[in-house]
């Protein structure tokens, strides 16, 4: 139970705070009309998960080929999303005073899915690898434990980007695209080193002894000890600096109130 517990809270927390730097972005640029597809794309994502999961169960677990072939995926999404966010800080503020632009039905609905999209791919890609890794496990322990530990383990993950999403908001936005470049960076170079660790397990990778690679990288793949640390640390260290930097421009407010 713990060890599901332990595997749905690390993915679940990868993908849920991708999902919560877009809902910050899309309420400070006032694209709120957006919100929905995000979450309608993460029911999709984890109803699948689930699904998949359940499968996975009794045929075995996806090939790690395809999994380095989601993450080389999802890393280019995230490459994508971060330049994006970068670009437009620049004109943030204007753009939050002078109010979001009115859109024809056509972008509108281009805009809605591709919110949709990716939102579901972010969090479907950790999904995948979640129902994966438990499935392995699924001959080991009682299956009934392992849902269990599962759902807490994606309950916490949600709380953790929750509270993204509750300070983020609410911090300089200076601040706020800092910390989500620099998030979105580190997450990005992971996914590609975990796509260039399962390439290897595939023995995928041309001109390179993958037996020798896969073994030198399995410490700092995602079951290695030093991956799951990384993967822990990339979530709960930015959240610490996000809420001391929500406190810190409040505390800087009310004393420029009080001046």
């Amino acid at each position: 139970m713990f060890q599901t517990l332990m595997i749905s809270f690390r993915e679940g927390l990868e993908g849920f705070l991708i999902i919560a730097i877009s809902l910050i972005y899309l309420m400070q640029t006032g694209r709120r009309q957006l919100i929905p597809a995000v979450y309608a794309g993460v029911a999709v994502a984890l109803g699948l998960s689930v699904a998949l999961g359940i499968l996975l169960a009794h045929i075995g677990a996806l090939s790690s080929f395809w999994a380095g072939v989601m993450a080389l995926i999802a890393a280019a999404s995230v490459i994508y999303c971060t330049l994006h966010m970068m670009r437009m800080g620049r004109f943030m503020k204007q753009e939050i005073t002078t109010g979001f632009r009115q859109t024809s039905a056509q972008s509108a609905l281009r805009a809605w899915l591709l919110a949709f999209l990716f939102s579901a791919f972010m969090v479907g890609r950790e999904g995948v690898e979640t129902a994966t890794m438990i499935a392995t496990l699924a001959l080991q322990a009682e299956s009934s434990h392992m849902a269990i530990g599962a759902a807490i383990g994606v309950v916490l993950a949600a709380l953790l980007a929750w509270a993204w999403v509750k300070f983020g908001r609410r911090v300089n936005l200076q601040h706020f695209f800092r910390l989500t470049a620099i998030f979105m960076t580190v997450f990005a170079i992971q996914l590609v080193f975990y796509a260039f660790h399962e390439f290897s397990e595939a023995g995928s990778l041309p001109l390179l002894d993958n037996a020798y690679w896969h073994i030198a990288t399995e410490r700092w793949g995602p079951e290695g000890e030093y991956g799951q640390w990384f993967s822990y640390s990339l979530g709960i260290l930015p959240l610490g600096w996000l809420i001391y930097a929500y406190f810190a421009d409040r505390k800087t407010m009310h004393g420029g109130q009080a001046a």
